[in-house]
């Protein structure tokens, strides 16, 4: 490969790109840079104004007078950090977060349309294909995975197959379990993609490097006013980056905003990396009870959170 060619590859994306933002304007009335500042402070942990500008490679002065616009604009908020007060806490008010939310929907329908001029035979290859140039050219600078890199998404195209196949694979890779688990977690996710209220239910994708590597739900449960977790996985090259306490953190807080008075949840005892966060979090084991299931025989429990007496 020449030079020439990586230059001519950059011309054509950069010009795609250009042509999606100008048909569409995604990021009006922001820049392409406030744009991914606010979708960082959205997506991410780092809310540290040092931490954004090593990420995002941007010059300190720049990202000062921005962040100044946005607080202007009633779009973020400043503070010293809890941690080290020399540093600088950024977090996103209600309109910055519904602001940043406006942006991810434009730029997500931008791309789906383009990704709709693909054909669906060619649409594997081009994953791949993104995948490998993202993978050759980060070989130079590889580092291991931390926590802040892993991102918090909506599921999109495939991903609730995704949860499905996971957790039948994993789950029968790691403690032997059957094809009934399969067949139980596929019945949850058909039931939430068939039907589900968005503003009452909820999935998170937990991604790295462009790549799912976690999931949790958040559904309704039979008695009134109560919400339930299921199918908390994380996969096992990126556990101990605190993906499992992100997700159900994201599941509590999410229970507690649009007003559910308790979160509850069903787990076996094998499972104690799962339980750990759980007691974490606040939930209290109710009961247990020996069953035969997955092939297994194993000790079911349900654990309760209550949404109202409890916060992290």
């Amino acid at each position: 490969m020449t030079v020439q060619e990586i230059r001519a590859f950059n011309r054509f994306y950069t010009n795609l790109i250009g042509a999606l933002d100008y048909s569409r304007h995604l990021h009006a009335p922001y820049t392409l840079t406030e744009s991914r500042v606010l979708y960082e402070l959205a997506h991410s942990p780092r809310t540290d104004a040092a931490d954004l500008r090593t990420e995002l490679c941007l010059d300190a002065g720049y990202l000062s007078r921005l962040l100044a616009k946005f607080e202007k604009d009633g779009l973020v908020e400043r503070a010293p950090s809890e941690k080290d007060t020399r540093r600088q806490r950024i977090t996103l008010t209600t309109r910055g977060r519904e602001t940043a939310d406006l942006l991810d929907e434009r730029s997500q329908e931008a791309v789906g349309s383009l990704l709709a001029t693909v054909p669906p035979d060619d649409r594997p290859r081009l994953g791949e294909a993104m995948r490998e140039v993202r993978e050759i050219l980060s070989e130079g600078n590889r580092r291991p995975p931390r926590g802040e890199d892993v991102l918090l998404r909506e599921p999109g195209p495939g991903d609730l197959g995704w949860i499905v196949q996971r957790n039948a694979a994993l789950y029968t890779a790691e403690y032997g379990w059957n094809a009934d688990y399969e067949g139980l977690v596929a019945r949850i996710v058909a039931d939430f993609a068939e039907d589900h209220d968005p503003h009452l239910e909820r999935v998170w994708i937990a991604e790295l490097d462009g790549r799912a590597v976690g999931c949790v739900m958040c559904v309704r449960d039979e008695a009134p006013g109560a919400a339930r977790l299921r199918l908390l996985l994380v996969e096992p090259d990126a556990r101990g980056l605190g993906i499992g306490d992100r997700l159900v953190r994201a599941c509590v807080e999410f229970a507690r905003g649009v007003g559910y008075r308790e979160l509850v949840l069903w787990t076996n005892d094998v499972l104690s990396s799962a339980r750990r966060i759980y007691q974490r979090h606040g939930f209290v084991l109710l009961a247990d009870k020996p069953h035969r299931s997955f092939g297994a025989d194993l000790v079911g429990q349900d654990w309760r959170l209550d949404l109202h007496g409890t916060r992290e």
